[in-house]
């Protein structure tokens, strides 16, 4: 088979927006259609808090969408001044759950449909989240180290995608399962004291391992490396390395051992939210409910541990927003 010839071949400007339940995050960047890799131009992450009350009420709260909208002007603008050609916006789990979701769709459309006619956002099948997210979280990890599993932890709800790459460089996703169990649905449901009580602690506990027992089936037993992907898990990663102030470049593909996850996990759950912000990495935004995702995480370890017998994590800083660019550019090439 021969090598396509790109020389000469003109970079294309992609643009990919995640609008998750905690966060809203930008990526633009760079590549050529129909060769694999991208360079990136700009990251951006704010908390937005989409999901606010949405476990409890049904609906996505005005503020929220106030909010929401706030941050996507932004981006748009930032896309369109740093010449995009084509974008993808991927809504998750709040948007899903939302008895309202139109409203936010209809605001999302308009906001980016002021720089780039007829875009909008748009929820996934859960079989293209998890090839997304997979494609994200191992494109710069040795295809030969597989299979990976991958675990993405939201604010809403948390993935779990086991998957490798054939001979070929296909992708196979061999399981995946999407779990309601996410930070702020964690935190909502059951950590309502400052720091969580025992009780508390407790019940938050017992819903995770109802939520992970429906996730049986799944292959984990075949992973060889464990990749963890998200603001938690690259949070939980700054903390056991004793990080001064959050460090990307640092932080990505960094591997920690599962009993040193265990142990920043459960500090943090023991911790004020005071004292969550007083660590140097912690975002102001991700201390009230890192309490909940880090029982989550902790969980996800002993799963991990118990039944694929693997002792280490590899923390990604790229994730679904990585695949979600690729796919744009794929798209152009096809």
């Amino acid at each position: 088979m021969t090598s396509p010839d790109f020389a000469g071949a003109a970079p294309v400007r992609v643009g990919a927006v995640d609008c998750g339940t905690n966060s809203i995050r930008l990526l633009v960047a760079e590549g050529i259609s129909g060769r694999p890799g991208l360079t990136d131009v700009t990251r951006e992450m704010r908390i937005i808090r989409l999901g606010e009350g949405v476990d409890a009420t049904g609906r996505i709260s005005e503020g929220a969408i106030a909010r929401c909208r706030t941050a996507l002007t932004d981006y748009t603008a930032t896309m369109a001044e740093l010449g995009v050609q084509a974008l993808r916006m991927v809504a998750t789990s709040a948007n899903r759950d939302a008895a309202n979701k139109a409203e936010f769709f209809d605001m999302t459309a308009d906001v980016l449909g002021e720089h780039f006619p007829g875009a909008a956002a748009e929820v996934i099948s859960g079989q293209t989240e998890a090839q997304l997210t997979f494609a994200g979280g191992v494109v710069d990890l040795d295809p030969r180290k597989g299979p990976f599993v991958v675990a993405d932890l939201g604010g809403g709800s948390t993935e779990i995608v086991v998957g490798e790459y054939d001979d070929d460089g296909e992708l196979r996703i061999l399981g995946a399962q999407s779990l309601d169990i996410g930070c702020v649905r964690i935190t909502e449901r059951t950590l309502h004291s400052d720091p969580p009580s025992s009780g508390e602690v407790s019940e938050a506990r017992r819903v995770i391992a109802e939520a992970l027992e429906s996730a049986s089936g799944l292959p984990l037993g075949r992973a060889k490396r464990f990749v963890g992907v998200a603001g938690t898990f690259t949070t939980l990663s700054a903390v056991a390395q004793g990080m001064a102030e959050y460090d990307s470049a640092a932080l990505h593909n960094s591997v920690i051992s599962l009993e040193q996850m265990r142990e920043v996990c459960a500090r943090l759950v023991e911790s004020t939210v005071a004292e969550r912000r007083g660590l140097g990495p912690m975002h102001p935004g991700r201390a009230d409910v890192i309490g909940g995702g880090a029982l989550v995480a902790s969980a996800l370890c002993d799963v991990m541990s118990d039944r694929a017998g693997i002792s280490k994590i590899t923390v990604s800083e790229k994730d679904i927003l990585d695949g979600i660019a690729m796919s744009v550019l794929t798209s152009l090439a096809g």
